[in-house]
């Protein structure tokens, strides 16, 4: 079935307003302006984050819908796929968040608006482990995946994140960067995923 629906989740600390989603965004808007693209601003609290996120989807129909997440965003939309039985693309995904985001408790700055602070509070190390599908599997069944991952991600350990998706439509890139800075370069694979035109 055609895509019709598609979501895009950002990472920690970042926003829509990040290199890879204004670039998704305006593909969506110039190549396939019939598809509803939503990049929300997720709020730091992952419970509410996720409650938000599934109430606006649950009108979408989830067997034309796909989701795509950058680091704790590809956390994020695993978790979403797997409650919908979406297909997903990850972007070098975040694996053990609860474990990795320890460290950053307290406040904390955005990425894009650095004078937009935020509080990342200790009980949001227990609302990730609630959401991670190796802990607590989903109801769905599984779903296409294709995850892009950099051998050269300075945040995240490139074997976790190959070992986390065996299944997964696989592009290991030699170099890269956390940040996939090469986007551009990935687009045409990721539309073609999803069975949409090229960029």
């Amino acid at each position: 079935m055609p895509l019709t629906h598609l979501l895009y989740l950002h990472g920690f600390r970042s926003s829509p307003q990040s290199a890879k989603a204004r670039m998704m965004a305006e593909y969506m808007a110039r190549v396939c302006p019939q598809v509803q693209f939503w990049c929300p601003q997720l709020p730091p609290s992952p419970a509410q984050a996720m409650a938000e996120v599934m109430q606006q989807v649950k009108h979408w129909p989830h067997s034309s819908m796909a989701v795509i997440g950058s680091s704790l965003g590809g956390f994020y939309a695993s978790w979403v796929a797997g409650q919908t039985g979406c297909p997903s693309v990850l972007l070098n995904p975040a694996v053990d968040p609860a474990r990795d985001l320890a460290r950053y408790l307290g406040e904390q700055t955005s990425w894009h608006n650095p004078q937009e602070r935020f509080f990342f509070l200790p009980e949001y190390i227990d609302q990730l482990k609630a959401l991670d599908l190796r802990l607590n599997p989903a109801p769905a069944s599984a779903a296409p995946e294709l995850a892009i991952i950099a051998k050269g991600d300075e945040v995240l350990d490139w074997r976790e994140m190959v070992g986390r998706y065996p299944h997964a439509q696989l592009r290991l890139l030699e170099g890269g960067d956390h940040a996939l800075s090469d986007f551009t370069d990935h687009l045409p694979l990721v539309a073609q995923f999803l069975g949409l035109p090229p960029p």
